[in-house]
């Protein structure tokens, strides 16, 4: 039987983060810029629900629940390998309110984590769009599993437009070692149609990254793939 590409994904991870899972948190801190601030201007409500899809080792869970204590918070990656470190580091922070689960972000569903977690207020993915496969699918299931008028907040890598050929160059050679490659696409699909809803979009120095609030509705205006938006379809006006 052929693996199937999310499949082929989630090997993919596991070998690569079987080893980097031990050091990711302190070498990911030096280029992935925006996600404390993404954090910081969340304004969870006491009772919210959160979903982190990519959650990585939980660095940002952990530090959510700390900032918002009464925030229940959700975790999904498709790494089991990433996921041992996150179960680890969630004990050791004793963070209660924090469930984690392995799967594959487009599959994302009302019964991913049980059927008292979904619909979710806010949806968030931290750098782990551009590692999605599938993002507009990712991003078709996230709006499909938040509650009328939730949240979805993006922050990744820009399209590197204003570094120059040289020092672009340099660092998509530099984030190759660590297996991340931005992706233009996703930033050229969301700029048009944010700057056109309002202040939401944050794009930093260079087009290195950018952060981005949306409610589903604001999706549905991004030019997604024929699958993506039949998926997205009970999310439409």
């Amino acid at each position: 039987m052929t693996e199937s590409p999310a499949g082929e994904h989630s090997q993919l991870m596991d070998r690569v983060y079987r080893h980097q899972r031990h050091i990711y948190d302190l070498t990911r801190k030096y280029y992935l810029f925006g996600r404390d601030k993404v954090i910081r201007d969340l304004d969870l409500h006491p009772g919210e629900k959160l979903v982190e899809i990519g959650c990585g080792t939980a660095r940002n869970l952990i530090a959510i629940a700390r900032r918002y204590p009464q925030a229940r918070l959700y975790g999904l990656d498709a790494s089991a390998e990433m996921l041992k470190t996150a179960e680890e580091s969630v004990a050791r922070a004793g963070i209660g309110a924090c469930s984690l689960k392995q799967g594959y972000a487009e599959h994302l569903d009302a019964h991913t984590f049980g059927t008292d977690a979904a619909p979710f207020d806010r949806a968030l993915f931290s750098y782990s769009l551009s590692m999605i496969p599938d993002w507009q699918g990712a991003l078709a299931a996230a709006a499909a599993v938040l509650n009328p008028g939730g949240i979805i907040e993006i922050v990744d890598f820009g399209d590197l437009g204003g570094l120059g050929p040289l020092a672009g160059g340099a660092l998509r050679g530099w984030l190759k070692l660590f297996h991340v490659k931005p992706r233009a696409e996703i930033l050229g699909a969301v700029e048009p149609v944010a700057r056109d809803l309002g202040p939401n979009l944050w794009i930093s120095p260079g087009r290195y990254a950018f952060s981005w609030r949306c409610t589903a509705r604001d999706l549905v205006r991004l030019p997604l793939s024929p699958v993506a938006k039949e998926s997205q379809g009970s999310t439409k006006p």
